[in-house]
């Protein structure tokens, strides 16, 4: 399938979209205001025009209709009069149709005689026009006006000789030709101005826009090419803590290389040098026991025992040093193999007691993580021992924080205060333990109190930082 093309406002910028938008409401609202303004003026004109004409017509008509003052019925004089003014004079010209309304509704007058004396309801602009005002609209005349395209149609109420009083109300259809042009004059005039007044808006909202919508691209740019290098810098540094973290794998594995190298060395060196000198001292001891040659003295065999006992003493230190530097091979073991031995070793080699305790662990770890659980424990496991004698130890591994291992190795000896600690020869261990833990991104604190145990905490990543997995470490 073809991907559809971007629609046409998809392709528009946020200005052009802004503007199109506002274009759209201000003519929305030009519109509205226009209808308004038009109706209002339309209203004006018309209620002006029909005030003004009703007050001529009532001039005129106002005197023969009195004989319906006091309810009585127009007289066949004032009938003649009103046919006189609406025949022969230019007000006749002038209205296309009249009649008259008595306060019951009843037609008493018109110029179609087939209406006179009908009744109808008094409601509308009947009702409104007996009661007093004027009502008018332009529309299409019935009756004897019918045909006679859009007139003026007023209802005027007729008023006592003297007096407020309404006797009768007036309609008639009056010429609307001027009007509608005046009505249509200042209609125009009306849509000119708003039209003028939305274009002046628009114009100033468009260049207002159009400014600020270049400022916001600038520093739109100006923020773009700081993510860009933020984006690199970010890029660097990670590429740098990757490097640091190879490295620091790296070091671990050639560390183990180095510390089994010097395994080996202590093993085939100093340790069968003191062994030879301890098979040489037998020799001795032994010619110096024999009869046929006189024997020794009692204190040269005393010292001669006493090299024995710190030649031996010396081999046994010498073994434990090189047994302790020998990492045993973990590539192939798994995260929970790996702490085990350790303290399988630490058991071996000071027949204590200790717990073990393995919560959520992963099978897989990457080997600089290995070694690195391997050797913390098997410090804080040797400084428990050393300086609390063992008592309470105990070892927690837990893998529930996703992409981290948490390990725990306690005690319940005597304590002591962490902040005294510092990079000297006695604390060596310490400092190494956190500088291990701390080169692959991990985390190392010792919690601790006089009277109160010591704790080691360590956190460990489990990601794979790319370091060789050497078989032989």
């Amino acid at each position: 399938m073809h991907p559809r093309p971007p629609a046409l406002l998809d392709r528009l910028t946020l200005t052009q979209r802004f503007l199109l938008g506002s274009l759209a409401a201000l003519l929305v609202g030009m519109a509205a205001v226009g209808l308004w303004v038009s109706s209002e003026i339309e209203q004006g004109v018309v209620q002006r025009t029909a005030a003004t004409t009703a007050l001529y017509v009532d001039s005129l008509i106002a005197r023969p209709l009195q004989d319906l003052a006091d309810g009585g019925t127009l007289s066949a004089e004032a009938a003649d009069r009103l046919d006189w003014l609406l025949e022969d004079t230019p007000l006749g010209r002038e209205v296309a149709a009249f009649q008259v309304w008595d306060r019951q509704g009843e037609i008493v007058y018109g110029t179609d005689p087939d209406a006179v004396g009908g009744r109808f309801p008094v409601e509308g602009e009947l009702a409104e026009a007996l009661a007093g005002g004027v009502a008018a609209h332009i529309g299409e005349p019935e009756g004897a006006a019918a045909g006679r395209g859009p007139l003026l149609e007023i209802y005027s109420p007729v008023r006592r000789g003297g007096s407020d009083e309404v006797v009768a109300a007036a309609e008639f259809y009056y010429a609307a030709d001027d009007l509608e042009e005046a009505v249509a004059a200042a209609l125009g005039r009306s849509w000119l101005v708003v039209g003028a007044a939305a274009l002046g808006i628009y114009t100033v909202l468009a260049v207002f826009v159009r400014g600020a919508s270049g400022t916001i691209d600038r520093q739109q740019r100006a923020l773009a090419e700081q993510v860009d290098r933020l984006s690199d810098l970010l890029r660097q540094n990670e590429a740098l803590h990757e490097r640091v973290r190879t490295a620091a794998a790296r070091t671990a594995a050639l560390n183990e290389r180095f510390l089994r190298r010097i395994s080996a060395e202590l093993h085939d060196g100093p340790a069968q040098d003191i062994s030879l000198a301890l098979l040489q001292l037998d020799h001795v001891q032994a010619r110096c026991a024999a009869p046929a040659e006189g024997g020794a003295d009692g204190e040269t065999a005393r010292e001669i025992e006493r090299i024995q006992a710190s030649l031996r003493q010396a081999l046994q230190e010498v073994r434990a040093v090189s047994g302790g530097l020998l990492l045993p091979h973990l590539g192939e073991l798994s995260v929970g193999e790996t702490v085990e031995r350790a303290v399988r070793g630490h058991r071996r080699r000071t027949r204590g007691d200790l717990r073990l305790d393995l919560r959520g662990v992963p099978p897989a770890a990457p080997l600089a993580t290995k070694i690195a659980l391997y050797r913390v424990v098997q410090e804080s496991l040797a400084n428990g021992w050393r300086h609390g004698g063992g008592a309470g130890q105990a070892v927690t591994l837990s893998g529930e924080q996703p992409g981290r291992l948490r390990l725990v190795v306690s005690d319940t000896g005597p304590g002591f205060d962490p902040s005294t600690l510092g990079a000297s020869e006695a604390h060596l261990g310490l400092v190494g333990m956190r500088e291990r833990v701390e080169s692959l991104g991990g985390e190392f604190r010792i919690e601790s109190a006089p009277g109160r145990g010591a704790t080691v905490v360590a956190t460990l990543p489990l990601e794979p930082d790319g370091e060789p997995n050497h078989a032989d470490v």
